[in-house]
């Protein structure tokens, strides 16, 4: 299954997540390993044509509204203030892993975004001072890549790659 996953820019701009498809990915996300069990995460979520949706469009940097704005949703994962739990960040990440294996198995994708306007995204979902947006997740059904602009419809019909497994070892012999 891991290896069916990617992320697309192509978007269907009329497919729709349910609340079941969001309670899914929620739950998947809550059910992360954390250090000390403390569950730092929190997402806000916004579908297309809701106010939260548009409020998290706009804070991404232009090059991205283009196909993120097809998402089904906006998902923006945070993570509590790292000075009182210095392991926030790793288990958000394991928390926006898990969502993203759910949604494979939804056969949803993900997009993980990570250029977007910090400060502006706080203010315009009113989050705490304590909370750090760390990385906006388009969800969806795939859409047409003959959408994108030429530029995007190359790298969105690229092969895949990946490192080899020697390459991720250090000081290691090759797994045989």
């Amino acid at each position: 299954m891991l290896a069916t996953r990617w992320s697309p820019l192509a978007f269907d701009p009329v497919a729709v997540l349910s609340d079941d498809d969001v309670s899914s990915l929620i739950e998947a996300a809550r059910w992360a390993p954390s250090f000390a069990n403390s569950q730092p995460w929190r997402f806000a979520v916004g579908r297309r044509d809701e106010e939260i949706y548009k409020r998290i469009l706009e804070n991404l940097a232009a090059g991205r509204q283009h196909w993120a704005g097809n998402a089904s949703a906006l998902f923006v994962a945070a993570h509590l203030d790292q000075a009182t739990l210095p392991y926030a960040a790793y288990d958000l990440g394991q928390a926006v892993a898990h969502l993203t294996v759910q949604a494979t198995a939804l056969r949803l994708h993900v997009h993980q975004i990570a250029d977007f306007d910090v400060d502006g995204l706080r203010s315009d979902l009113e989050m705490p001072d304590d909370l750090r947006p760390s990385v906006v997740i388009a969800v969806g059904r795939l859409g047409d890549p003959a959408m994108l602009p030429p530029d995007l419809r190359v790298w969105e019909t690229a092969l895949r790659t990946r490192l080899p497994v020697a390459e991720l070892l250090v000081n290691q012999a090759p797994i045989t």
